[in-house]
């Protein structure tokens, strides 16, 4: 990779990013698309949030993606926020845009995004899974829930979100249930206790795991309940990817079900978010090559 004074700078802001994988994903796909862009990982602590999110314009950046623990923390200092989300309210992308590079630095506006949403369902389209109309049993109500339920919704599917916590649920639900513009969602809150339930009365469900159960170093834990049986049809989507093969997935296989990771989702978001910075859509292929 050859850095010069024309190269345009994107990159990941988050503390810590040290671990992340998306610098590797990016320049691959720049590479691949013969575009001369590099994409560095940007270590922000929580008090420095501000300061570097105004600074982008200035340094050059054309733009940034955001991980945790500033999704949230970085919106009061955009100038626009795309209406998903708004809705999700995180925001996983960020666009440094101008009509003219020669305009002031304070003429450049910030705008947010979220692709986590749309990398889930261009992931599960990839898949073959439908989503409309379909029984959709979400695990875990936390900042990953809050854009699969979105998506989720938007994509017409009946959604249960199940949470230990289930005043968390429901407060992700009401805040969610706000947020389709106007359009009613079949969004519904339960604890967690309540899954066989659930699962009891769901048809092929589409089962998504949110929660950080079964990812590395902590490979021998599952959200799922040993004595519970999977729902005949149903198909499970593990959001963790580290490592490629959770528990919960070999739950689901040993059960003869399909059963996916969110390697895809990964990718697909990202492409999204080098799509909207340089106007190009990568090549998947490169990307998830990469990852693997």
């Amino acid at each position: 990779m050859t850095v010069s004074g024309k190269t345009q700078l994107i990159g990941l802001i988050g503390w810590p990013v040290a671990h992340s994988f998306s610098p590797a994903m990016h320049n691959a796909a720049a590479a691949a698309a013969g575009l001369d862009w590099v994409y560095l990982p940007l270590p922000v602590r929580p008090d420095g949030v501000e300061t570097a999110v105004r600074g982008l314009p200035a340094l050059g950046f054309r733009g940034v993606n955001v991980t945790i623990p500033h999704k949230q923390a970085i919106i009061p200092f955009l100038d626009e926020i795309d209406p998903a989300a708004q809705a999700i309210g995180a925001v996983n992308t960020i666009v440094v845009e101008t009509e003219d590079e020669r305009l002031k630095i304070e003429d450049w506006r910030l705008v947010g995004y979220n692709t986590d949403w749309s990398g889930l369902l261009a992931d599960l389209a990839q898949l073959e899974e439908p989503v409309a109309g379909r029984d959709c049993l979400v695990l875990g109500a936390g900042g990953s829930a809050r854009a699969v339920v979105y998506g989720l919704g938007a994509a017409g599917g009946r959604v249960q979100v199940l949470a230990r916590r289930a005043e968390q649920a429901q407060r992700l639900v009401a805040d969610l249930e706000t947020g389709f513009l106007g359009e009613i969602r079949f969004l519904e809150a339960k604890p967690l206790m309540a899954l066989e339930t659930a699962v009891s009365a769901t048809t092929a469900p589409l089962i998504i795991n949110t929660t950080p159960l079964g990812m590395a170093p902590d490979v021998n834990n599952s959200p799922w309940p040993g004595n519970l049986t999977f729902p005949p049809g149903a198909f499970v989507y593990d959001l963790v990817y580290n490592p490629r093969e959770t528990k919960l997935i070999r739950q689901a296989r040993a059960d003869g079900l399909p059963a996916a990771n969110g390697l895809g989702m990964l990718v697909q978001q990202g492409a999204l978010a080098f799509q909207l910075w340089t106007g190009v859509m990568p090549d998947t292929a490169v990307m998830r090559h990469v990852l693997e």
